[in-house]
């Protein structure tokens, strides 16, 4: 089935907003701290500023990447669209913008933390969690453009 991306629209942040509540309510280890309608908002001043890019399989929106600069803000994937592509899509273009990349994720989530390295990123910090709303030790993992050598004949 083929994935397409395209910029995330203002219409997206309901669907987008759902799928990071339905993210974090399947995770016991991360606390519930904002409503659905709190992470809908969210997700729509990510939108808002341009941040967003969305992945649709078959029509329907699968996951969603926002992009900072060089920091990857957030990267979700729709439960019944994981383990499809849909992750390694959405990075694989972050990586194609920039020549390094950036991002947080929580010391429990070790599912991501071997989904990034496979992508390349590798450890660079990690933190007891004092500087994060959840309070969650983090890791920050970084990811290097790989130097092409140029080769003079």
């Amino acid at each position: 089935m083929s994935l397409y991306l395209r910029g995330a629209r203002s219409t997206d942040a309901g669907k987008l907003g759902r799928m990071l509540s339905q993210a974090v309510s399947s995770n016991a280890w991360k606390p519930k701290l904002h409503s659905e309608a709190e992470d809908i908002s969210h997700i729509g001043s990510l939108i808002d500023r341009g941040w967003v890019t969305v992945c649709e399989r078959a029509g329907e929106v699968a996951g969603f990447l926002a992009l900072d600069g060089a920091t990857v803000q957030s990267l979700y994937v729709a439960q019944n669209a994981q383990n499809q592509g849909i992750g390694t899509t959405l990075l694989k273009a972050a990586q194609a913008k920039c020549d390094r990349l950036t991002l947080w994720t929580f010391e429990a989530n070790e599912g991501a933390q071997r989904f990034y390295a496979r992508q390349g990123f590798t450890e660079a910090e990690r933190t007891d969690g004092s500087g994060n709303e959840e309070g969650l030790p983090d890791i920050r993992m970084t990811w290097q453009c790989a130097k092409k050598e140029s080769h003079d004949g």
